[in-house]
């Protein structure tokens, strides 16, 4: 694979510049004002696919946003890689807090700037950097290459599943490459052996039928945002444990091992604090922040809504209050057992004072993967081959239902061999993704093709 390392190397600014053109397309897939840039971001990566050599490239047509799917086979006898990514992003919003403009990516001291550097398109094309090394080295490719890329990773892949299933029979692979984790810490590689699933709901209240004077009013009406608060600050005890009757039924324990791997990892509680401004932390009672931000479920409130919010005083009653809530899930739990439980919690509090609306937006399940799996084998000496330490096999907070769907539907496994951090501000402002990652990122998967098809 020397001939394929080399010309990384050599063309590194090159991939830089590929993904420079790629992060100035903003595909924002949650705002339908931005459909046409979704659609040229799609279109930019067929006719890119295209230029470096793999075979058949083309954008699927779904009834959202479309998938870019891809083929390159070079010998049937060989392991075929089927690699996912997402070339949409999540909005930019607040704009003010941005030091560069989103969609204008700019380099600052090895580290590049922009909405989509790390989440995904900095990592999607890692593995397509290393597809085009092979191709334009003369070094043949080691297995044969599947993408799907799809346009609605941010706002729920609702297409994407439908997409699988009537493409089967094309996705036929051996093991699924995804790069959109991140590594524990800088120079520190690992690989993500599980991952939570998610379920993710909007409750309203609404109380009186429209907006009051809180002087007429006040005193002999609850107040919606009120009731809401008080169902919300109950959804967890003073030990931080979540009260929805039977959350935990099917919660898998952490084994005595998994836990003695989060004791080694070389965490520092308060550099993390730190980082993000908090003076203390707040975990579930027994558990370390390791633990409870990859390992345990979890329930948040992600907005909060209600009243006048606008600049100066308004003396209002509300009529409505509304929250989106969303909970991590382990393994054995399932978005289906969760959203119900939610939705049993929230009907037998609310007060005979207010009307509930309770709507269930999407979910994902949980997945955990065997890292003696040869797939995981290969990543982890591939890594170690870049870094020269030994990757740790980690578990992560966050949710990627695809890949409990490739189980599901194509009996495939993922190895999650992500290369960002979680400093990289990925759906916030200042997204930034480092350029020694993007390069080391190619080179490890280069040497994963060859490893695994050996």
């Amino acid at each position: 694979m020397q001939q394929a390392l080399d010309y990384a190397q050599a063309h590194h600014e090159a991939f830089v510049g590929h993904l420079e053109d790629l992060l100035r397309i903003p595909s924002i897939s949650t705002d339908d004002a931005y459909a046409a840039d979704v659609q040229r971001a799609a279109n930019w990566l067929v006719d890119y696919l295209t230029s470096i050599g793999i075979a058949h490239v083309e954008a699927v047509p779904t009834a959202g946003h479309p998938i870019v799917f891809a083929e390159h086979t070079v010998d049937e006898s060989r392991p075929t890689l089927l690699i996912y990514g997402h070339y949409d992003v999540q909005p930019p919003d607040p704009l003010e807090l941005w030091d560069t403009p989103p969609f204008e990516p700019t380099r600052k001291n090895g580290t590049l700037y922009g909405r989509g550097t790390c989440d995904d398109k900095g990592q999607l094309m890692m593995p397509v950097n290393a597809a085009a090394s092979y191709l334009a080295s003369g070094e043949a490719l080691p297995v044969n290459l599947k993408f799907i890329i799809e346009g609605e990773e941010e706002c729920g892949s609702s297409h994407l599943v439908p997409f699988i299933e009537a493409w089967k029979d094309r996705l036929d692979a051996d093991v699924v490459l995804i790069c959109d984790t991140s590594m524990f810490a800088p120079g520190v590689p690992s690989i993500t052996y599980g991952l939570r699933g998610l379920a993710y709901v909007e409750v309203t209240l609404t109380g009186p039928n429209r907006d009051l004077h809180s002087g007429t009013y006040g005193g002999a009406v609850h107040n919606p945002a009120s009731a809401l608060a008080t169902l919300l600050a109950g959804l967890h005890d003073e030990n931080h444990h979540i009260t929805v009757p039977g959350f935990y039924d099917n919660v898998r324990l952490l084994t005595e091992d998994e836990r003695e791997t989060f004791r080694q990892l070389p965490f520092d509680a308060e550099a993390w604090k730190a980082a993000i401004g908090l003076k203390d932390a707040r975990t579930e009672a027994g558990y370390s922040i390791r633990e409870a931000i990859s390992a345990r479920p979890t329930c948040e409130v992600n907005g909060l809504w209600s009243g006048y919010t606008g600049v100066g005083a308004k003396t209002v009653l509300p009529s409505k209050a509304s929250a989106k809530i969303s909970c991590r899930l382990v393994p054995d739990q399932t978005p289906h057992e969760i959203t119900d439980k939610l939705r049993q919690y929230f009907e037998e509090n609310t007060p005979s004072t207010m009307q509930l609306t309770f709507r269930d937006l999407h979910g994902g399940h949980g997945v955990i993967v065997d890292t003696s799996h040869p797939a995981m084998q290969a990543a982890a000496e591939a890594m170690e081959a870049v870094y020269g330490k030994t990757p740790f096999f980690t578990r992560e907070g966050g949710s990627i239902p695809v890949v409990a769907d490739f189980k599901r539907l194509l009996g495939l496994d993922s190895v999650l061999m992500g290369f960002g951090l979680n400093s990289d501000a990925i759906h916030s402002p200042n997204e930034h993704f480092g350029l020694d990652r993007y390069r080391e990122g190619t080179e490890a998967i280069i040497r994963f093709m060859k490893r695994y098809a050996s």
